[in-house]
């Protein structure tokens, strides 16, 4: 089991803890109310800073709640912290953009994250030929 040592930078939300244990990831909260216009984009602060181990990063996605819930879309879609990450001040934080007006509130669950090894090292080797058969390409296999 790893030890991760974590930087609460707010006092008003609730301590990192597995979802309901019902996963492996581990839902974040806002650490600031925030309203937010329809177009509007804002970096939410999240209230902690982290020292992930050396080899690994955190991989924050939303909520599948997250765009129901407060219309609001991660403008990076997938926000990777890497371990170089880990003063005092490196703050995660969620970049937001409304949808809708709307108003998140201080220690609601916007999205979620999970610590992932770093890819091992490759190397690519090119060839003419692949040898297997094509399925179609990315997007091919339709709706059902």
């Amino acid at each position: 089991m790893e030890t991760i040592r974590i930087k609460y930078l707010s006092d008003n939300i609730e301590k990192l803890r597995y979802i309901d244990g019902k996963s492996d990831w581990i839902d974040l909260r806002a650490s600031e109310k925030i309203e937010l216009k329809q177009g509007e984009f804002r970096l939410i602060p999240l209230g902690i800073a982290m020292e992930l181990p050396k080899g690994f990063e955190a991989h924050i996605v939303p909520r599948s709640s997250t765009f129901k819930n407060f219309g609001v879309i991660q403008t990076n879609h997938c926000g990777i912290v890497d371990e170089s990450y880990c003063g005092n001040n490196d703050q995660w934080l969620f970049p937001a953009l409304a949808m809708r007006d709307t108003v998140i509130e201080v220690n609601d669950r916007i999205c979620q994250f999970r610590i992932f090894e770093h890819q091992p090292a490759i190397l690519f080797e090119e060839t003419d030929d692949l040898d297997n058969a094509d399925r179609g390409g990315i997007g091919s296999t339709g709706k059902q």
